[in-house]
């Protein structure tokens, strides 16, 4: 009897019938929770053990609320005072497929994108093809919820099935049928999007990070990997850059799940890339798609988008865009808050870009990528390193910062729970030849930086991007480097002539 309740419940029905257990029952569910604050009557409450709290410690909370079923990885079970406890093992992945199957409205096609870097700028790109193209589209992420009438900031990348599962239907409702959403690590191993099943599946890169939490980098593929094997619908499709090394893993899954691969510039998939030149602040593009050849300006700062863009045009053409039409609007293509983003004008023709690069290959790419593009421009950097996080890569991200920028300004990042001071000096045993100006006052550092960049130089803050906080100390403050350069350049600008050859003179 209490397996054909824990079946019934795996096959999500709002009433569950206990037949047989303590004479005979009925129990209404009318929600189902992972915040015991959240709870009402009749609802159903799932005890999480997180890495801060357990919700085993809140379960008399949510009982207190109205919570009639428990589910929980601990050994009570049955029904008690009129309570039903299930006991699960993978509670995770039955809450994912709770979720999904309660809320099972959503729209039609559903993208992923994983990876190391590049997953916000991939998502935001297809979302500005689609609604150049004037296609009902949204995308979920790092950056929040984005559509034309729904916007929403998320406390994750990857958010906790109930939440998603809502604004999925929610989606569905404004007839938005066109869905990119990014998957990081933390929630395909946790789980989170279990009971979800994509149309298309983008894998990026990957590169050193969140090895706090997975360990090593095999624990790492593995999380990101398990979208395509377990998560792709039959006959869907997985998109891949075929020149990162795991390429041979993807192709392999491909193959044996019957997945459609499309590597990014494969012969057989109709691209070919024929030229790549800088022209500013822009790039001047070939590219051979079928029998004809485009000649396509990308306005956005970084060969690295080329990439991004194009992993982007070619989920478009799996949503049934138009192949003209998605190459009309590239021009139009703006860049993402904080990745590649310059910020204000400067009256001496120096430059501010601010980019999320937190890792150490994202802080390599970024760096290489403005030096390329700007030949012979002086390259300033403000930069730290998170707490609480992989401390393996602060040396790492030192070394990438001595070899290829020309000035550095040490500062914090989110220092969180750790002593600031021990993060920079972990972060300086890997840069050798240059003097480190040191400021541990981020806005200071940001100041500085903008008040002494001469003309033509180029200034680049690194490591929070679109971020609006800092973490300190277990406490979050409103931050943002954005601001705070807007500011430090209306300053300097005070200072100097709309005359760009006074400024010359002058210097």
């Amino acid at each position: 009897c209490f397996r054909a309740v824990l079946k019934k419940l795996k096959e999500i029905l709002y009433k569950v019938s206990i037949e047989g257990i303590s004479g005979s029952t009925a129990i209404d569910v009318g929600n189902i929770s992972i915040d015991s604050r959240d709870v009402m009557k009749d609802d159903m409450y799932v005890a999480i053990t997180g890495t801060q709290l357990d919700g085993h410690q809140f379960i008399d909370t949510a009982i207190k609320n109205g919570a009639k079923i428990i589910i929980t990885e601990d050994n009570t079970e049955g029904l008690k005072n009129n309570i039903l406890y299930i006991k699960v093992k993978k509670i995770r992945k039955l809450l994912s497929e709770i979720s999904f199957k309660i809320n099972n409205t959503r729209p039609n096609n559903i993208i992923a994108v994983t990876g190391t870097n590049g997953k916000s700028s991939v998502a935001d790109f297809y979302y500005q093809i689609l609604n150049l193209n004037n296609k009902k589209v949204a995308s979920i992420g790092t950056l929040g919820v984005k559509s034309r009438k729904y916007k929403k900031d998320l406390s994750n990348t990857t958010i906790d099935p109930i939440q998603l599962s809502k604004i999925l239907n929610k989606l569905k409702k404004q007839n938005i049928n066109n869905v990119i959403m990014e998957a990081s690590s933390h929630g395909l191993s946790q789980n989170r999007l279990d009971g979800l099943l994509f149309n298309t599946g983008i894998f990026t890169n990957l590169s050193q990070d969140h090895l706090d939490y997975h360990k090593n980098t095999k624990n790492y593929l593995k999380a990101k990997l398990y979208l395509f094997e377990k998560l792709i619908k039959a006959r869907g499709t997985i998109i891949t850059d075929e020149k990162i090394p795991e390429f041979k893993k993807i192709r392999n899954i491909a193959t044996n799940k019957n997945l459609n691969l499309f590597p990014l510039l494969d012969k057989k998939n109709d691209f070919q890339f024929l030229s790549h030149q800088y022209e500013g602040e822009s790039q001047l593009l070939e590219i051979k798609y079928k029998n004809s050849i485009h000649k396509i300006k990308l306005n956005l700062i970084g060969k690295v988008q080329f990439k991004n863009v194009l992993m982007a045009v070619i989920a478009s053409i799996r949503s049934n865009i138009n192949i003209k039409d998605i190459l009309n609007v590239i021009p139009k293509i703006k860049s993402v808050e904080g990745r590649f983003e310059q910020v204000g004008k400067i009256k001496n023709n120096s430059k501010v870009i601010v980019d999320y690069a937190h890792t150490p290959d994202a802080l390599k790419t970024c760096l290489k990528d403005i030096r390329d593009q700007f030949v012979g421009h002086k390259i300033n950097l403000v930069f730290g390193c998170g707490g609480n996080r992989d401390q393996n890569k602060r040396a790492k991200m030192g070394k990438i910062a001595d070899l290829f920028s020309d000035k550095i300004y040490l500062t914090d990042d989110n220092p969180r729970l750790e002593q600031a001071s021990k993060i920079r000096k972990e972060i300086k045993k890997g840069i050798k030849k240059q003097k480190v100006l040191e400021f541990p006052n981020r806005a200071k550092a940001i100041s500085e930086a903008i008040k002494h960049l001469k003309i033509g130089e180029i200034l680049i803050v690194a490591g929070k991007g679109h971020e609006k906080v800092q973490e300190i100390g277990g406490k979050k403050f409103f931050f943002s480097d954005k601001k705070i350069i807007l500011d430090a350049i209306k300053i300097k600008n005070f200072s100097l002539s709309n005359n760009l050859k006074v400024n010359i003179f002058n210097e």
